[in-house]
């Protein structure tokens, strides 16, 4: 898969969407593909995750290993078998008039071409709809008076 990247501004802290990206336990509640996510362990910065990703009948678990750079970044490998290479970035900078500009960075490749091939699309469409989930759980969680504070620029205060 080409790497694909995607960027928005939301109206909220770097530390908040950090923070959010950052825990994945919480993911099922929000994320309609992800299944399961557990963290095996941590290592100071470094949280290993077991991830069951999937669509009815249809699911596969994968592990993967985050690097937390708090509260700018998040750098998420994986050596697991399913993928020839695998990384995700998100940064997070904090806007010119508030809130944070987040940029996801996706690049892997799976092993087997033919289920590349087949699941091109959906992962491409998969990409965009993360950005999404995570938009609409930081408006559940943050809400809509943090959001007002956070757009007006910042010299207004």
């Amino acid at each position: 898969m080409p790497i694909h990247t995607e960027r928005q501004h939301l109206p909220y802290t770097a530390a908040q969407l950090f923070d959010l990206v950052a825990d994945v336990e919480h993911y099922p509640e929000f994320m309609p593909w992800v299944v399961a996510a557990h963290i095996r362990r941590r290592e100071h910065q470094t949280v290993f995750v077991d991830m069951t990703i999937g669509s009815g009948p249809l699911r596969r678990r994968f592990s993967t290993a985050a690097v937390l750079h708090r509260p700018d970044r998040i750098d998420i490998t994986s050596n697991d078998q399913l993928f020839r290479h695998f990384l995700q970035r998100w940064t997070f900078a904090t806007g010119a008039t508030g809130g944070t500009d987040l940029e996801y960075r996706v690049d892997f490749e799976l092993r087997s071409g033919v289920l590349q091939a087949l699941l091109a699309a959906v992962l491409a469409g998969q990409i965009v709809a993360t950005i999404a989930a995570f938009r609409r759980r930081a408006n559940e969680l943050y809400g809509l008076n943090e959001r007002r504070r956070l757009m007006r620029p910042r010299d207004a205060e």
